[in-house]
């Protein structure tokens, strides 16, 4: 897995943008967020803090979000692009895409944000397709709502986003129904209905987990190439960190709702805070002795 994507990362968001073979960019952050919080009201009354205080910019690069489950990693990304579930309050210092303040943003406008510059690909999508639509029926739904076209252009944009994707029958995959194509399948047809209307950004909460491990680089493969070609924005949210240190950037490692450390991906191995070195040092490796299993020493002050 490590040696699918180069290693040699740039350590700041401004500039990395064009990919591992592209040439850098500077240009100004797509994405700016400061003490980001995300709460829901709590049993016992009052507010139970799931986000806490995450700042970080995002350029024309990749960014990985990992943590264990319960980290706040999705939750994050469903604040950005505004998704948090009824219920949830959402507050930050400054959240602006493009120098647009979003939690200020009217409602029409950044509903027309979402889909159209942000996209996000959730992680299972049996879930995340209409099992009663065609594929090429969702795909052109999506551009429609966005921009509205003749039917006909639709479906060619449509069959267009499929081969972008590395589908080798677009006509055929068109008319399938989700539970007639696989995982990986289904995966690549989100990505292509997500990336139809041309974002700047795209969230990717898990876009792999589901899938087998030649799969995955496939689908990590037409990310790799979409970032680099169109000069997207790309946060990538994973709990594998040898997926992410391989694939992105730069890294936020989160834990009880908070960053506890953020590096280049290539310093990964090199990480300083005990949370993610009790991480890195429970992935297997090969001829290493499984016995103990390691286990992470949580320590109470991570999670002040």
């Amino acid at each position: 897995m490590s040696d699918a994507f180069p290693t040699d990362r740039t350590r700041d968001g401004a500039a990395p943008g064009a990919g591992p073979t592209g040439p850098a960019r500077v240009d100004a952050p797509l994405l700016q967020v400061e003490d980001l919080r995300v709460a829901y009201p709590a049993r016992e009354g009052g507010w139970t803090e799931v986000v806490r205080g995450v700042s970080f910019t995002l350029g024309r690069e990749r960014l990985g979000i990992v943590g264990e489950s319960g980290s706040g990693k999705s939750q994050t990304g469903r604040a950005v692009l505004g998704l948090t579930a009824p219920g949830g309050r959402v507050a930050a210092q400054r959240l602006a895409f493009r120098g647009q303040e979003l939690l200020t943003m009217p409602a029409p406008a950044r509903r027309a944000l979402r889909g159209r510059r942000i996209a996000m690909v959730l992680q299972d999508p049996k879930y995340s397709l209409n099992p009663v639509l065609t594929i090429g029926e969702q795909i052109v739904e999506t551009l429609q709502a966005h921009r509205p076209c003749q039917a006909r252009a639709a479906r060619e944009e449509a069959l267009q986003a499929l081969a972008a994707v590395q589908i080798d029958d677009p006509q055929r995959v068109y008319g399938l129904y989700p539970h007639e194509v696989s995982g990986g399948m289904g995966q690549r047809a989100m990505i292509a209905m997500m990336l139809i209307a041309g974002p700047e950004l795209l969230i990717a909460d898990e876009p792999t987990s589901a899938l087998d491990v030649t799969v995955q680089l496939e689908v990590l493969g037409i990310l790799d190439r979409l970032v680099r070609d169109r000069g997207m924005g790309l946060i990538f949210i994973s709990h594998d960190l040898r997926l992410v240190s391989s694939f992105c950037d730069r890294v936020l490692v989160m834990y009880a709702g908070r960053v506890l450390e953020e590096l280049s991906a290539a310093e990964l191995p090199r990480a300083r805070h005990p949370y993610t070195q009790g991480l890195l040092n429970c992935l297997p490796r090969l001829g290493g002795t499984t016995h103990p299993l390691p286990t992470l020493d949580r320590q109470a002050e991570w999670a002040r």
